[in-house]
């Protein structure tokens, strides 16, 4: 894996005293749990310095900024909206997924319980609009209207996924508008929201956003990949996670639109009730690879990923800016974990 671009150490840093201000803005018990799940203390309340992510959609809306002549600082109010959004979803997610470690630790729903979880998930929310409004800059509502749009189609690709474990089949392009909708759209959104709060055209502002939504494709396609296949150490999750829920993601569901016996071996295992052993997962993620799953997912993903720098060559853009951008895509895409 290649070496982590430095954007995403320099948006850490720049976002992370902005966004404390934020959060210290909650109320006292969902600003303890979101505070612990940044990273930033522990259960009982201690300072600790905590993995807290990579910030990859900081990263991309600061650099969207400078894409279009800008400084970073205006992006910055974006840059703390999207990352509040993306943990919102987390926070969330972790919940609905069963989900009880993130990053190496407990997840704020295993410590407190889903309704702590959703009631500081949707403090985040609210947070993230406010940020956004209070910098009283005439491109404040502009963006703000793009993360209330994004935060719906994230919503929608959320339910989509938890709808598919209901059924008993679902189509690639079902599932690829699923992860268009829960990753895609906020990448999307933090690829242009530095350019809408630049006043950036609005043919550069729709590049950046193809751009970012084209990576977001290619990071789930990642994601569920290593949700069969990670590594735990790296991913901080049980191996073969995604599988133990029978989640019907990417690779799993190319796998199972191919004909022949292990497309239906793979099919009736997901309809049988039980908690599988790690014998029977091994079984099950060699079905999914010898259906072709584990291989057209790498490749769609780098597919998606060409279609992603086309979209930033076919616009002017600053050039430091613009190769900060693939490089930080080619990252996200060719991530261990």
């Amino acid at each position: 894996m290649s070496a982590a671009p430095a954007c995403l150490s320099h948006s850490r840093v720049a976002i992370t005293p902005a966004l404390r201000a934020a959060v210290d803005r909650l109320d006292h018990r969902s600003r303890h749990q979101a505070a612990y799940h940044f990273g930033w203390i522990t259960a009982g309340g201690a300072p600790t310095s905590a993995d807290a992510g990579k910030a990859v959609r900081p990263a991309l809306a600061l650099l969207s900024a400078e894409a279009v002549g800008a400084p970073p600082e205006v992006a910055l109010p974006g840059a703390v909206a999207v990352e509040l959004v993306h943990n919102f979803s987390l926070v969330q997610d972790d919940w609905m997924d069963g989900d009880e470690e993130r990053r190496h630790r407990r997840t704020v729903w295993k410590l407190w319980g889903p309704s702590s979880a959703v009631l500081t998930g949707d403090a985040l929310l609210a947070l993230a609009q406010e940020v956004l409004l209070d910098t009283g800059l005439p491109t404040a509502a502009p963006a703000a209207r793009l993360l209330a749009r994004t935060t719906r189609h994230l919503i929608r690709g959320q339910v989509q996924d938890l709808s598919f474990a209901q059924r008993s089949h679902v189509t690639v392009e079902e599932c690829v508008d699923m992860a268009a909708g829960k990753t895609g759209a906020l990448l999307s959104a933090s690829a242009a929201i530095g350019a809408v709060l630049a006043g950036a055209p609005e043919a550069t502002v729709d590049a950046l956003a193809l751009y970012g939504d084209q990576v977001g494709v290619a990071f789930q396609l990642v994601d569920d990949f290593l949700g069969i296949w990670g590594d735990p150490a790296v991913t901080g999750k049980p191996v073969h996670s995604d599988l133990r829920s029978r989640k019907k993601s990417l690779p799993v569901s190319h796998a199972l639109n191919q004909d022949g016996p292990l497309s239906a071996e793979l099919a009736a295992w997901l309809t049988t009730p039980g908690e599988p052993d790690e014998d029977e997962l091994r079984r099950v993620a060699g079905l999914i690879e010898g259906a072709g799953g584990r291989d057209w997912a790498l490749a769609e993903a780098a597919r998606r990923m060409a279609l992603a720098e086309d979209a930033l060559r076919g616009v002017e853009l600053d050039a430091a800016a613009r190769e900060e951008l693939l490089a930080l895509g080619r990252f996200v895409v060719a991530r261990e974990g």
